[in-house]
């Protein structure tokens, strides 16, 4: 009882309840007749017992006697229907009368009977039939006593007497529930029928519409109870039709003075609609939605044909804006200021959605610069005659109103995100679309985009430290009393929610910051200068947001790996403007991560996101180098230098060890491709010589160490080059040398239990064997009927999948074999 219900929603449910109350009397009535009439057989002695149900009995007895009852209606119903159309000529005017009035007369007197016996679903269904005969009886009247007048203008009349005189029987007889909301449904038509009879136009018809609602709404405000439902439902549907119409014909004014007829209905709608959210129950927000779109609509109407689109958006948003200010207005109900500031925050996401979407079309255009680079063009004016400068100031605008929303719901996050990226949004843009030098606009777009980083970094600073409380401990932390825990108090919740605030929309700024970057790292490419200048300054302050210690660790490993990325592009620029070849330009970017590898632990936290921005480079230096095969050779011979050195280090050893092994090989193979060496043996061999009695004094310092450690490069230094040699070979000579020691080879590794040998050499001898078995297998296919290989290939599916679990077993015993070698 703290908190009482408003008088008309209180009345509202008293009537529920007072009308649930009365059902439940009229079933326990009946319950009691037949409970008396059941007990009459005993006082002679009788036994009796009620009847059970039917067996299998799929309907209850209420549900099938609404179901007859229907039925009965209908059929009623359309034998009137019938009598009237076609046996209507049949009788002369009294006896018409006479039918007519008996009927309708019996019809809607039956239910009176009806309900004293507490038959009340017959009362429905006859009171129905008698509606209905009220409606014929209007057709007849006018069939015979005026068919010359209008038929419009007869039927809006007849529709009034109609409802008016269901509501007076319902009001008389309360115990039906159709006649009211009949009478209600009836009422919607005498106005739009009397302005169509009129030949009324579009808005004449919305006048229309708005006065059958106001009647409604009147209604539905004198009248609260079972009534007001339906005519809040049906005012809702004819004053929403009003709204379109109105809007329609202020969209379609071709001048000042054509809107401002519209702009009246439309402010009519609007006082009708505040005023029913004021007032009335039910969803009183969504009534206030409607009421305030239709005055934004109104307000900027007549603006709106004397302007462009774009200004004229800006119009309408500046009318909605203000309506988040209701939040403030303790005085308004707060249904009413959802309602308001809902549709002023739904004009604004509309009109900052199309400016969004008009800045990327911005952004993307500078994507024109790649198709010739540094060639030191002006890019073309973004919109002509200032016309381009209109979502410019929408995006100043709600991100104006999103800052001040940041301070009036201080619990949401969506305020806070939306401030910072239409603030940047419109400042970023700003210098392109006032059509500024190109140096302003290289100025200006890097000092916002630095703005937004330095945001992104503090926001996450503040996100993730710990802020300090009133009483000088930690925020999020509430005083510790009897029974309650550190940091559950609304001292925390509100420390929580802010930090919360704070990371999100430092994630917003950096991914503004990201965006910003790009597309000026972009337009920077139209000129040298510009390259080298932009460039260099974003990956300083990358480098310096990098080395941000406040700063979270996954903010400062992203500027890391931008750091590294525009060093790397920073080389390329460099080989470019001495006019070096494309191949030549891989060596200066690997630069980059041999610095990278030379500070490692000295980076810290970032030290990983900095080495995988470096091994991109390094893809990059390999991709820039393809063209030229001996330069790709040095490249890979370098990046393995790097590699090598950077494995140095125990915890890089495993990460880096192998893949300097791999570029190592791959050097001696594009090498000696480069050469166009027929013979790689005379070159791998004294490699692999030299690998293997190293591995060898390895072995027998450190037992534990395995083959692959001690025999593994050296072996692949010969067999791998040597099997790809095989396979170019036309001779006997090389597949019989290479078989022979990949069996001595798999041999001693067998003997002596050696994975990396027994494997190596399997693979290469298997390899030989596959080699000169080749032809032989092709002219064995040649010769086989066209049939055969497909049958022979079924046939082999079904014998595997039958010994299935046979040769998993087999093969998890050889997978344990090779697991127990060295």
């Amino acid at each position: 009882m703290e908190n009482p219900l408003p008088p008309a929603e209180e009345l509202v449910l008293i009537d529920r309840e007072l009308i649930q109350l009365d059902a439940r009397r009229h079933f326990l009535l009946n319950r009691r007749a037949w409970l008396l009439g059941a007990q009459a057989p005993h006082a002679w002695g009788a036994t009796v017992r009620p009847a059970a149900p039917a067996q299998g009995a799929e309907a209850s007895g209420p549900g099938a006697q609404n179901v007859l009852l229907v039925l009965g209606a209908v059929l009623l119903a359309v034998a009137a229907l019938a009598f009237t159309l076609v046996s209507w000529g049949s009788l002369g005017i009294a006896g018409r009368s006479a039918v007519l009035g008996v009927v309708t007369a019996a019809a809607l007197g039956a239910p009176v009977a009806l309900l004293r016996r507490g038959l009340r679903s017959t009362a429905e269904a006859v009171a129905a039939v008698g509606l209905l005969l009220t409606v014929l009886d209007a057709y007849a009247l006018y069939a015979v006593g005026m068919p010359e007048v209008d038929g419009l203008a007869y039927a809006a009349a007849a529709a009034a007497v109609l409802a008016a005189v269901w509501a007076g029987y319902g009001g008389c007889l309360p115990a039906l529930r159709v006649p009211v909301p009949a009478a209600l449904l009836t009422a919607q038509l005498p106005l739009p029928l009397a302005a169509l009879a009129a030949g009324a136009g579009g808005l004449d018809m919305a006048w229309a519409l708005l006065g059958t609602a106001a009647l409604d709404a009147g209604l539905a405000l004198l009248r609260p109870g079972r009534c007001s439902r339906w005519a809040g439902a049906a005012g809702s549907v004819m004053g929403g039709i009003a709204l379109l119409t109105a809007l329609a014909q202020s969209l379609d004014a071709g001048s000042t003075g054509s809107a401002l007829a519209p702009s009246v209905r439309l402010a009519a709608v609007a006082v009708l609609a505040l005023v029913v959210a004021w007032r009335a129950p039910g969803p009183r927000a969504a009534f206030a939605a409607a009421g305030a779109f239709a005055a934004v609509a109104a307000l900027g109407g007549p603006f709106r044909p004397e302007l462009s689109p774009s200004w004229a958006a800006v119009v309408y948003l500046a009318v909605a804006l203000p309506l988040l200010g209701a939040l403030r207005v303790s005085a308004l109900p707060e249904p009413v200021r959802r309602g308001l500031a809902l549709t002023g925050a739904g004009v604004a996401v509309v009109q900052a959605a199309l400016s969004a979407a008009w800045v990327a079309t911005v952004l993307l255009g500078r994507l024109r610069v790649l198709e010739e680079v540094w060639s030191v063009t002006t890019p073309a004016p973004v919109a002509a005659e200032g016309s381009g400068s209109a979502p410019l100031v929408v995006l100043l605008l709600t991100a104006g109103a999103a800052w001040w929303l940041v301070r009036v719901l201080p619990g949401r996050t969506e305020p806070g995100v939306a401030a910072v990226v239409l603030g940047w949004a419109a400042l970023f843009t700003a210098p392109v679309v006032l059509d500024a030098a190109p140096g302003a606009v290289f100025a200006a777009q890097l000092a916002v985009t630095l703005a937004a980083g330095t945001l992104a970094l503090r926001s996450a600073a503040g996100a993730g430290a710990p802020a300090k409380a009133a009483d000088g401990g930690p925020a999020g932390t509430a005083p510790v009393g009897d029974g309650v825990p550190a940091g559950s108090g609304p001292a925390a919740v509100t420390a929580a929610t802010a930090l919360a605030l704070r990371g999100l929309a430092g994630i917003a700024a950096g991914a503004c910051a990201l965006a910003g970057a790009l597309s000026v790292s972009v337009a920077a490419l139209d000129g040298r200068l510009a390259t080298f200048a932009v460039f260099g300054l974003l990956g300083a302050a990358c480098a310096a947001g990098a080395a941000y210690r406040p700063a979270p660790v996954w903010a400062r490993a992203g500027a890391a790996a931008l750091s590294v990325g525009y060093a790397a592009l920073l080389a390329v620029a460099l080989g470019a403007l001495l006019e070096w070849p494309v191949a030549w330009w891989a060596p200066a970017v690997l630069v980059v991560p041999a610095a990278v590898a030379a500070l490692g632990p000295r980076l810290g936290p970032v030290r990983v996101a900095a080495e995988v921005a470096a091994a991109a480079a390094g893809l990059l230096a390999v991709a820039l180098a393809a063209g030229d095969a001996p330069v790709l050779a040095l490249v890979l011979a370098l990046a393995g230098v790097v590699c090598a050195a950077a494995a140095v280090r125990p915890e890089r050893r495993a990460a880096a060890g192998w893949p300097a092994g791999a570029l190592f090989l791959a050097a001696t193979w594009v090498r000696l491709a480069a050469s166009e060496v027929t013979v790689p043996e005379a070159y791998t061999l004294p490699v692999t010589a030299a690998a293997l009695a190293v591995g060898f004094l390895r072995r027998r310092r450190d037992p534990l160490a395995g083959s692959w450690t001690a025999y593994g490069p050296g072996l692949a230094a010969t067999l791998l080059p040597s099997t790809l040699a095989v396979w170019g070979d036309p001779h006997w000579l090389r597949p019989l040398l290479l078989g022979t020691a990949a069996l001595g080879v798999t041999l001693a590794g067998a003997r002596g239990r050696l994975r990396a040998p027994l494997l190596l050499g399997g693979a290469t001898l298997a390899a030989v064997a596959l080699h000169e078995l080749t032809p032989y297998v092709v002219q064995v296919v040649d010769a086989l009927p066209r049939w055969l290989p497909p049958a022979l290939a079924g046939v082999l599916l079904l014998v595997v999948g039958a010994t299935y679990e046979k040769r998993l077993r087999d093969a998890r015993r050889l997978r344990e074999a090779i697991g127990r070698l060295k």
